[in-house]
């Protein structure tokens, strides 16, 4: 790509988007250009475009995001038939184990869910398509970083933000890579309540026909109904027939 290729008012435009989230549901223009790192005149317009073009609201001094940004996510889950192949299998597979199953794709630092079966509400953030988890901590996330080559995964961890979500999540840089290493020979991984105090989730890697991993599916359960010990017992053998089964159809 050559440098005059570059759009660097669209790029700041999507950054400023970036910095709404779930706790920042509104921003003044000091607010996001603290959050985007962008001078306030610069977010200024970013934010005013939204408005203008119906993305953002605007009150005089917050902006808010309007249901028509979520036109721009829609667009990858209508574009992809990833999402649509894998649903009716979670849909069994939730259904089978009686808990909820999961599929996501690796963004940077993060996963992102594509898919998703809920038996049972089993954290307290409510999980939908489009919702977003930190990868060194989540079982998908673990999945998806061991299939990296170990320099990607470890540039990954160099960029995030590795915090301490319960007594049990793992921050070590080198403890990380040696459970991926693990993961990666094993085939699964089982996270115990390191993303939240009560969740137990075991994820399998989602391999098209050449071997390559485009996602991963998971299942999550509270700890208090089966223990991270018995996660591999119990469902593994679920995820693993699922996995199978989409590998044939991921061509």
């Amino acid at each position: 790509m050559r440098e005059t290729d570059f759009v660097s008012g669209f790029a700041k435009g999507l950054k400023t988007i970036e910095a709404f989230g779930e706790t920042r549901q509104k921003l003044s223009i000091a607010e996001a250009s603290k959050l985007t790192g962008l001078d306030r005149a610069t977010v200024r317009r970013s934010l005013l475009t939204l408005a203008e073009l119906g993305y953002a609201d605007y009150d005089g001094k917050f902006f808010t995001l309007t249901p028509k940004i979520l036109r721009l996510g829609h667009a990858y889950l209508s574009a992809t038939a990833l999402p649509t192949i894998i649903q009716p299998y979670l849909d069994q597979l939730s259904e089978r184990a009686g808990q909820s199953a999961s599929a996501s794709v690796l963004d940077d630092t993060e996963v992102v869910y594509i898919a998703r079966a809920s038996q049972r509400r089993v954290m307290s953030i409510n999980l939908t398509p489009g919702s977003r988890l930190p990868a060194y901590c989540a079982s998908m996330g673990r999945v998806l970083l061991s299939a990296l080559p170990e320099s990607e995964a470890r540039a990954v961890l160099a960029r995030t933000e590795l915090k301490a979500n319960t007594p049990h999540t793992k921050t070590d840089r080198e403890e990380l890579m040696a459970e991926f290493r693990r993961v990666r020979a094993q085939g699964y991984a089982v996270i115990d309540q390191e993303l939240e105090i009560g969740l137990c989730s075991i994820a399998v890697p989602v391999t098209n026909d050449r071997g390559l991993t485009v996602a991963a599916i998971n299942i999550g359960a509270p700890a208090a109904y089966v223990t991270a010990a018995d996660m591999a017992e119990r469902y593994l053998p679920l995820l693993r027939e699922t996995q199978s089964m989409l590998r044939q159809l991921l061509r």
